[in-house]
């Protein structure tokens, strides 16, 4: 008998399959296709009597079926390519990022180039799985991208991606609202921020125009007014598309925008498990060995709730620190009312260009000089260790905590 991991590929399922020589409909494997071959990635290349071959791994067979392959019989441009350039890569970090010199009449690899080279080739594969996992799970249009063009980190293996708050037992994050405005022109009414004492938070172009430190309140699922209404931005999603990327100066993974985006806009939501203060203390132990910043006060009224965003969180979980940020954090109330719960959205502070990475301040002060009562009703959860801060900021302040 053989056991399957729960979370198997289509691809793991298959080799598994051909390896048994079993027949599964449901997932590709019928006696057509027990014997098809599909070049999943090259892994070796070598020269024998002038003739050009590369190890092939075939996509949904083990790799005790690898095959060489003379390179006339491949059809597969792409791959090619990228197992030239996955050696070229090698060779240059080998020499110290110094410019390579092509050679053609090289014979065959060394094992630790080949190794390398499939390294790269099963992470290039993982990437993109992870990649459609997180476009599958969204809730909003834009498109989520990843990219590793740093080291052979894969997608981390423990975490999942959710859209909205993900409340531990006990706790309630919706409180059953039940009535909305009956506004038919949002801006000009006596909207649902004015019910709540404050002014409206978006003006006609749907920007912010408020200050840090003051709440918003979006129309909910019983006011009257549509979809277009100027006062439904953060409960609509993240509007730009964003990538997920490795950074450089071994800060992890960062997150960067892919299209420009204009000061006072909303990029994206703050989510993960909802959990109570107590909890976030325990855990808050446990991360500090490992150097996480991922629990967030939800101390906006009280200090009663944190979210953890460790485990359970979207595109925010990967973006960094930076003690000159570009994005401000915002408490936003929608279909839940209670204090002790507000949302937390990230609104962009200046112009972000195409490219550019996205962070925030972990303790929420930095460019915009928060005082020091604003800063303690949006701070983050306090710290035990001192975490170096890597951002490289003219004004960094050495430390996250």
């Amino acid at each position: 008998a053989w056991y399957v991991p729960c979370l198997a590929s289509l691809e793991i399922l298959q080799e598994l399959c051909r390896k048994e020589n079993l027949r599964c409909k449901s997932i590709g494997i019928t006696n057509r296709s027990l014997k098809s071959y599909e070049v999943e990635y090259l892994c070796d290349y070598k020269v024998e009597e002038g003739t050009e071959y590369y190890l092939v791994k075939w996509k949904g067979w083990p790799e005790s079926s690898n095959t060489w392959e003379p390179q006339k019989n491949l059809n597969c441009p792409l791959l090619l390519q990228n197992f030239l350039n996955d050696k070229d890569e090698y060779f240059s970090r080998v020499r110290e990022s110094k410019p390579l010199k092509v050679r053609n009449h090289f014979k065959a690899l060394k094992p630790v180039v080949t190794d390398y080279i499939v390294k790269k080739a099963k992470q290039r594969i993982a990437l993109q799985r992870w990649k459609e996992e997180l476009n599958r799970k969204k809730n909003h249009k834009a498109m989520i991208l990843v990219e590793n063009t740093v080291d052979l980190e894969g997608p981390p293996l423990d975490f999942y991606y959710i859209n909205e708050y993900k409340p531990a037992p006990g706790i309630n994050v919706i409180n059953g609202i039940t009535t909305g405005c009956e506004c038919t022109d949002c801006p000009a009414e006596k909207c649902c921020p004015k019910e709540a004492g404050f002014i409206l938070a978006y003006n006609k172009r749907k920007k912010l125009k408020i200050q840090p430190g003051l709440p918003i309140y979006e129309c909910n699922s019983f006011c009257r007014c549509g979809p277009d209404c100027p006062n439904r931005i953060v409960q609509k999603g993240t509007p730009y598309s964003l990538c997920i990327f490795r950074t450089n100066n071994g800060r992890g993974w960062g997150v960067k925008t892919l299209q420009k985006i204009k000061t006072n806009s909303f990029v994206m939501e703050y989510v993960g498990e909802v959990i109570t203060s107590e909890e976030a203390e325990r855990r808050g132990q446990l991360y500090d060995n490992q150097g996480n910043t991922y629990l967030f006060d939800l101390d906006y009224d009280s200090d009663e709730f944190t979210v953890d965003a460790a485990r359970y969180g979207n595109v925010s979980h990967f973006v960094n620190h930076s003690c000159d940020p570009n994005l401000q954090v915002f408490n936003v109330f929608i279909d839940n009312l209670d204090l002790r719960l507000p949302r937390i959205a990230l609104f962009s502070t200046r112009t972000i260009k195409a490219g550019e990475e996205l962070t925030f301040d972990y303790q929420m002060k930095g460019s915009l000089d928060l005082t020091s009562d604003s800063a303690d009703g949006l701070s983050p959860s306090r710290k035990r260790i001192r975490t170096v801060c890597k951002c490289g900021a003219v004004c960094c302040r050495g430390y996250l905590n």
